[in-house]
């Protein structure tokens, strides 16, 4: 696929320079940082909502087959492949407002976002007919994940690319944006089992309306989270779009997107790493409700799981400038896997023997994770450095997609996988073959997927500490370049 020449860098003449906005904006600062950590805090209050209780929601409160709910969390992200890139490059085409091109997309979409993951979760056709709660199911989901999630979350990754053009604020960004994606963990996945779950003669089940209650205080918390971000975070560079003649049509700027192996390589490391850490928080109320008999016991084992990531908050970064955030993602998904073989092998009954191996497989994970965000800056200036365009919320859209059909496969498969061990809807007692599948899925399924993120990440990804200090310096020459090329 060709690309027209005018787009590409060419000798002697260097790419048009990110430029700041006018001076008197105050500089990058802890606000910023601060105010972007609560930007993912607000998404994460009803995506975490989703990923940790839906599947469970939807079987055992309202009757929903589990199969059916793995097809449709599969089925919704082939729309958002339409979607999150539509969504990308039509930001990425616009004018930019008054607050910026990516800030005022918080304000419009905080509340269509949080009222549909409140009906998401909410029981009131529980005793309707299956094709009822089934229509309500899908069509809440796809308002939420396919149509008011994008259009929030797209402006607010893409949004980092334009808060500053260094690699340390970057990263820093990117460390405070896990922050605040840990700290939503532990509000719901720490605290809210608690209230959800309760004892019926002697059993561990889900309330409906309690989960239903819950989504409410997380949506009123999600508003308030999106507020704080809007006014603590400043677009500092100017990113203007290109007149319509001299930019790249759409089939040639994905052209070269699907040709960057710094995006596919981080699309196969992250769908891999997401598919293995999901199915962990799909089967975890399962294992801890079911082959544990305690699901209340999910809050100390999200805590656990979640601790790893507050350990590395403060070191994150300074590992990332010292090895490089490739080398510290290899060791860690490594590290992983090695966990998850363990905890198969064993093989405990004991749900504090687990915790030990599941925080040693977290802690991993989160040595990737923690910095993932930062690794799209990298990979949008690897493709500017080939195309001569930034591309900044259309690489996003892309890298968004691919994490939420990570997300949608390990939904799907959490759903078709309970099916095929014979899990049994309906909050009944399950047989001893179904325990035994549901423990194999929680440990060796996720061992064996981290495995191939580290060697997606290893062996595909080419952006290296060494490669991505080169681009740095290149763009900062051209963009310096192209600086005094103006004056004169």
């Amino acid at each position: 696929m060709s690309i027209p020449q005018h787009t590409l860098p060419t000798p002697g003449k260097p790419a048009p320079p990110m430029s700041t906005t006018p001076t008197g904006q105050r500089p990058f600062g802890f606000r910023d940082k601060i105010g972007y950590m609560f930007g993912d805090w607000g998404n994460d209050f009803t995506f975490i909502l989703q990923s940790t209780f839906f599947l469970i929601f939807y079987t055992n409160v309202m009757g929903i087959n589990a199969a059916h709910v793995g097809t449709l969390l599969f089925a919704a992200r082939i729309l958002d492949a339409f979607t999150d890139v539509g969504a990308g490059r039509l930001i990425d085409v616009m004018k930019p407002g008054r607050s910026g091109r990516f800030k005022p997309w918080l304000l419009r979409i905080c509340l269509p976002v949080t009222v549909a993951a409140f009906l998401m979760f909410s029981p009131f056709l529980q005793d309707g007919s299956y094709g009822t709660r089934l229509g309500w199911m899908i069509v809440t989901y796809v308002l939420w994940g396919s149509v008011f999630y994008t259009l929030i979350n797209i402006p607010y990754g893409s949004m980092a690319s334009v808060i500053s053009n260094k690699p340390g604020e970057r990263a820093s960004l990117s460390v405070f944006r896990s922050l605040g994606a840990t700290l939503a963990n532990l509000a719901i996945s720490v605290l809210l089992p608690l209230i959800v779950f309760v004892q019926v003669a002697g059993r561990s089940e889900i309330s409906g309306t309690r989960m239903m209650l819950a989504a409410a205080g997380c949506g009123i918390l999600a508003v308030i989270c999106y507020l704080l971000c809007f006014v603590n975070v400043e677009e500092r560079i100017e990113t203007p779009p290109k007149p319509r003649e001299q930019r790249m049509g759409f089939v040639q700027m994905m052209g070269t997107l699907v040709t960057n192996r710094g995006l596919t390589g981080l699309i196969a490391t992250s769908l891999f790493m997401l598919i293995a850490f999901m199915m962990l928080g799909g089967m975890m109320p399962y294992l801890l409700n079911e082959y544990f008999n305690n699901g209340q016991l999910l809050s100390a084992v999200n805590f656990v799981g979640l601790a790893p990531t507050l350990l590395l908050v403060p070191f994150a970064s300074k590992l990332a400038k010292v090895f490089g955030k490739k080398e510290v993602g290899v060791v860690g998904m490594t590290l992983a896997v090695l966990s998850g073989v363990a905890l198969f092998l064993i093989r405990t009954d004991s749900p504090y023997v687990f915790m030990v191996g599941y925080a040693l497989l977290m802690l991993g994970v989160a040595a990737l994770n923690i910095l993932i965000w930062a690794f799209i800056t990298d990979v949008i200036d690897h493709q500017e450095i080939r195309t001569g365009e930034r591309n900044d919320a259309t690489v996003y859209g892309m890298y968004s997609w691919a994490r939420k059909l990570g997300q949608a496969i390990a939904g799907g498969l959490s759903g078709w996988a309970l099916g095929w061990i014979g899990y049994l809807p309906g909050g009944v007692q399950q047989p001893e073959s179904v325990l035994e599948g549901i423990y194999n899925l929680s440990t060796l399924l996720p061992a064996g997927l981290a495995l191939a993120s580290v060697l997606a990440l290893a062996f595909w990804y080419p952006l290296s500490k060494k490669r991505v200090d080169e681009n740095v310096a290149l763009l900062e020459e051209r963009h310096a370049a192209a600086a005094e090329n103006r004056e004169a």
